[in-house]
């Protein structure tokens, strides 16, 4: 077993070279360092581990160091690592591409590859505004997001998610966005909408969401009907609807993707995170053929231009692929159902609890609200010390202020559950005692 000192090492090297993300390193100066994972679990340097109870960031769904996705990867590289995918194409994107369209609404027909959530979300974004700049309609150049709205950290990205900590340096710099009322108010935001629209008609080219529930906002969840509403108004006045399923997709929400709850469908759908079971980067975003006809032209200022230097890196899709080897599996779908039955139980033992506010379910996403005092928000102060607890407690997660939730990996167990639950329960009785 290592010993302490080198433990301490890579501590030391990690804070003199390492810049974190969302790490505020005067109060955080420091990271644990992982040597390997095995399922639900993350092991430390001398054995320490912890219970990843968020997928490290809602990507690992089917756990980590799963072998079969290993092996997949393996030997995929002994083939061919990369090949630049303007003008060349390869196995491992074609099947990938087949077998998501398959998956999805059959209006889908088409599949754009990229390297992230954020530049999916961008790209989904430009094959709306250029839709229609390639027909000429200039005007049509507004946007519409959700109030608590976030959908990546580009600038493009940035601009879609409501204004928040996460964009306000830049705020002055982004592309005007227009924001309606929060879902979770169904007539309000549906009055918004329609206010928005019949105001400039002919102005409005997308509306943009996270479909069902809002994650980095708060796990914010609300109806499908709200949505479908919402989407049907959009089409109406001739938008395209954009589903951001970078965190709702691939079972999270109790079906393959958030959509398949809604009656009226998206016209465009980005996909990343659990897209390559956490084993690689990667981005999707999918359209119709209507949509890509539209850039088919002699002229070809009309192309969309985007790209970058790792576009359907075969490795990136032979993990895809393993991943949806795996999704397709029925047990899978039993283990996501155990999950959800769990949950459901769980929440249904504390739902007078005193500090345990707001319990809500969506899927294998629980998530509720610590109510101490009247703060809300992504900066509330109960966020460090819950952080600190839980990973004291050997477990992994990471609040949204004073929102904790769970959206573990799919092999996770009865048991590696009940320690979480048990861990919320008692981190709840400190507060009140304390409070």
């Amino acid at each position: 077993m290592p010993n302490k000192s080198n433990f301490n090492s890579y501590v030391q090297r990690d804070a003199a070279v390492i810049w974190h993300p969302f790490t505020q390193h005067q109060i955080e100066p420091f990271s644990i360092p992982i040597t390997r994972g095995e399922g639900c679990w993350l092991y430390g340097e001398n054995e320490e581990k912890y219970l990843d109870a968020i997928s490290s960031w809602w990507v690992n769904i089917h756990g980590h160091g799963h072998p079969y996705m290993a092996q997949k990867i393996y030997e995929q590289a002994l083939k061919i690592e990369q090949v630049i995918f303007a003008g060349f194409t390869h196995e491992p994107a074609i099947t990938l591409s087949e077998r998501l369209l398959a998956h999805l609404p059959k209006h889908f027909q088409k599949v754009f590859f990229s390297d992230n959530g954020s530049t999916a979300v961008e790209v989904g974004v430009k094959m709306a505004l250029q839709f229609f700049h390639n027909q000429g309609k200039t005007k049509k150049r507004k946007i519409i997001a959700l109030q608590d709205a976030y959908h990546g950290d580009t600038f493009g990205a940035m601009s879609l998610g409501a204004p928040s900590s996460f964009n306000a340096p830049f705020q002055d710099m982004l592309f005007e966005v227009e924001f309606i009322s929060q879902p979770s108010n169904p007539e309000a935001c549906i009055q918004d909408m329609k206010s928005h629209l019949e105001s400039a008609p002919d102005e409005y080219a997308a509306f943009i969401f996270e479909p069902l529930v809002q994650g980095a906002g708060g796990m914010l969840m609300y109806e499908a009907s709200t949505l479908d509403a919402l989407i049907q108004l959009a089409h109406e006045h001739g938008l395209l609807c954009i589903a951001d399923e970078i965190m709702t997709g691939f079972g999270r929400t109790g079906k393959w993707f958030a959509m398949d709850y809604l009656q009226e469908k998206p016209d465009i759908v980005c996909l990343s995170k659990g897209l390559t079971g956490g084993m690689m980067a990667m981005g999707v975003t999918c359209c119709s053929n209507e949509l890509f006809e539209s850039f088919l032209s002699n002229d070809r200022k009309k192309t969309l231009f985007h790209s970058h230097s790792f576009t359907a890196n075969p490795l990136a899709c032979a993990a895809a692929n393993a991943s949806l080897d795996l999704m397709e599996k029925e047990e899978t779908w039993t283990h996501i159902e155990q999950i959800i039955l769990s949950h459901q139980q769980w929440a249904n033992s504390q739902r007078n609890h005193p500090i345990l506010h707001n319990i809500r379910q969506q899927g294998t996403i629980l998530a509720l609200d610590l109510k101490v005092g009247e703060a809300t928000g992504y900066m509330h102060p109960l966020r460090d010390i819950a952080y600190q607890y839980f990973i004291k407690k050997g477990i992994l997660l990471r609040p949204l202020g004073n929102t904790l939730y769970i959206l573990a990996p799919y092999c996770i167990k009865n048991e590696e559950l009940m320690l979480i639950y048990q861990a919320l329960e008692a981190f709840a009785e400190e507060l009140r005692l304390t409070y």
